[in-house]
């Protein structure tokens, strides 16, 4: 399982590559989703009315991995862990990286150096 972090999204919707061909080539072979966390940066960032129309096309046709019991206690540990050593990744980024764990899946995000500091994260490189 991929998990699609919301900047990769953000920069298919707005027909960037390699986000796009990277995107189209994952759905058509692979099992991929997204986060409830990744949900809500994506509509709350939707500026227009055509806007959010993309964006909730883009959302029916991935899985939505919630935020569960065991997904917050992973996404807690990676907070405190992280932030003891002054390599914070900010509260979003830590409940993504939460979900992507618990559900032991691999991250797919543009920003590999920021959630390389997440312990046993799997990152998906996207080309």
């Amino acid at each position: 399982m991929i998990v699609v972090d919301t900047d990769i999204l953000i920069d298919a919707l707005n027909g960037r590559e390699p986000a796009v061909s990277w995107l189209l080539d994952v759905l058509s072979k692979n099992e991929i989703a997204t986060t409830a966390v990744s949900q809500f940066e994506l509509l709350a960032g939707a500026n227009s009315p055509s806007s959010l129309e993309k964006i909730q096309a883009l959302l029916e046709n991935l899985d939505i991995m919630p935020l569960d019991s065991r997904s917050a206690e992973t996404a807690a540990g990676i907070q405190r862990q992280l932030g003891e050593t002054g390599q914070g990744i900010g509260m979003a980024d830590s409940l993504i990286a939460g979900i992507t764990l618990a559900r032991s899946a691999q991250l797919a995000t543009q920003n590999q150096k920021h959630f390389a500091r997440v312990p046993g994260l799997k990152l998906a490189h996207v080309r």
